[in-house]
């Protein structure tokens, strides 16, 4: 299976295809080889090859060599001697990024922070744990285990995704609604400047003096630095946790079952939603015990104390049966409730199944345009000839709708640029963002175009460059250029001028 782009900007915000000429190269291989071993630097055609793309594998391009740095002063002498010569540099984890935002540049050095694999230090009594970049999601949760901890964000990807690569992206997870996305729960990191310095921001404490560069590091997309350490913030794992599933006949009564659970004042641990095609596609997958017949389910977590979790049960059950719930389920141990949670999860790889490749998005809406939406969204289906299934954060609005296509029929993979890029542009029209976790990278560089205007691209490029002055560090990503957008002729959707009463219809 694999992955695809709207809007075709497949070469042209990539990062060039320029080739690093010959002898330039082996001189920087050379310069390289000065201070890493040899097994650290890649340079042959099947060694360069795995790293030709990430999650996003519409887009595939091999780097001029690759660097697999053991330590940070590694790191740093890499990046001196890169920005000294003017050579791109991109730095990638474990690669699931959904964005493109670890594509290599055809003229620059991949920086994988593979062997960055160590956790350094946990402490149980300031419940925080420092952990090198290339340390997985759930390997933090495990080292914290023994001492009753673990880390919040958890990604579908957690298994494999590293926290570097969650700092880059700002990831999220299930449970993000109460806890927050990666953003919530860093407290620190050390950082290496394209120019070789290392700078440390953030601190143990819940404050630190300054500016707040800490938060604006989460979510850079790796254009603002290489992380080279970070200090989370662990949580004490709780009592005990319960699920409530319910089913609706309709996409609108489950929206309005989800405003209704926040308007009566309950934050729950998760609140997902599955359409009908997702739920299709999952159950023969997983076996979660979904009803098919629903035309949607919602996954509503509680976790505290046990007195807390059957309060908050009690008042999600009414709530979902008043919100028109034909059915609802509670788990009744913690097997029925993992088995309820392992169908998200599996939501992906489940598709994968169906369809010789998908496409997953990913944007975000106000919760009170959910069904709206949705709409919009069947009507795009129609009107492209593909199918979609949908899994989202509900509770916070954070959409991931699954074009499903075959990239081996002619002209489909267009069509499903074009599908992907039509619900991006509903989600600004409703008053949402063209992403939530995944980040832009190169999928999304031309909707940057629709949600900001100028002068807010401007000072994007500002704070960029007030780190990386000669912009090595993963160019042609995430912010386009006012230059790109002039080309394509795209307008800024001004909301505070537009009144969106009604989302278009197909």
């Amino acid at each position: 299976m694999s992955a695809t782009v709207q809007n075709a900007p497949r070469a042209a915000t990539t990062g060039g295809a320029a080739l690093l000429p010959a002898g330039e190269r082996e001189r920087l291989i050379a310069a390289l080889r000065e201070f890493l071993p040899p097994d650290a630097v890649l340079f042959d055609h099947e060694d360069l090859k795995p790293y030709e793309c990430d999650g996003l594998s519409a887009y595939k391009r091999l780097p001029a060599l690759v660097v697999l740095p053991r330590t940070e002063e590694e790191v740093r002498r890499t990046l001196a001697l890169c920005n000294a010569r003017n050579v791109p540099v991109v730095a990638r984890g474990a690669g699931t990024g959904l964005s493109g935002g670890a594509l290599p540049h055809s003229a620059g050095v991949l920086l994988s922070l593979a062997r960055f694999m160590r956790i350094l230090d946990i402490d149980p009594l300031a419940r925080s744990a420092r952990v090198q970049p290339g340390v997985r999601n759930l390997a933090i949760s495990e080292a914290a285990a023994a001492y009753g901890l673990y880390y919040a964000p958890d990604p579908s990807s957690q298994i494999a995704c590293t926290i570097g690569g969650n700092v880059a992206e700002n990831s999220g997870g299930v449970h993000c609604l109460k806890y927050g996305l990666t953003v919530h729960n860093v407290l620190a990191v050390r950082l290496c400047t394209a120019e070789g310095d290392i700078v440390e921001l953030g601190a143990e404490s819940l404050d630190s003096p300054g500016y707040d560069l800490l938060a604006l590091i989460n979510g850079s997309e790796g254009l603002l630095g290489v992380v080279t350490e970070v200090t989370v913030k662990l949580l004490p794992k709780p009592e005990t946790a319960r699920c409530v599933l319910a089913a609706f006949e309709s996409i609108p009564a489950a929206g309005n079952a989800v405003a209704a659970v926040i308007a009566a004042g309950i934050v729950p641990a998760g609140l997902e939603m599955m359409d009908k095609p997702a739920t299709a596609a999952v159950e023969p997958f997983v076996h979660a015990g979904y009803p098919l017949d629903a035309a949607a389910i919602l996954l509503c977590e509680s976790d505290g104390t046990a007195a807390e979790v059957a309060a908050e049960v009690a008042r999600v059950n009414e709530i979902m049966r008043a919100a028109g719930a034909h059915e609802v389920r509670v788990s009744r141990d913690e097997a029925e409730r993992l088995r309820f949670w392992s169908g998200r999860k599996a939501a992906f790889p489940a598709v994968g199944r169906i369809s010789p490749d998908y496409y997953c998005m990913d944007g975000t809406i106000p919760r009170k345009r959910l069904a709206e939406v949705l709409a919009g969204i069947g009507a795009l289906e129609r009107r492209y000839g593909l199918r979609c299934a949908n899994v989202f954060h509900a509770g916070d609005g954070n959409l991931h709708p699954l074009i499903l296509y075959d990239a081996n029929q002619p002209g489909e993979l267009e069509r499903c640029e074009a599908f992907g890029a039509d619900i991006l542009e509903l989600c600004v029209k409703a008053g949402g963002t063209i992403t939530g976790e995944h980040g832009v990278g190169v999928e999304k560089i031309d909707q940057m175009c629709i949600q900001f205007p100028p002068k807010v691209l401007a000072a994007f490029h500002a704070v960029r460059h007030a780190f990386d002055p000669s912009g090595v560090l993963n160019p042609g990503k995430a912010v386009p250029t006012l230059h790109r957008c002039a080309e394509l002729g795209r307008m800024h959707v001004h909301r505070g001028q537009e009144k969106f009463a009604e989302l278009p219809r197909f």
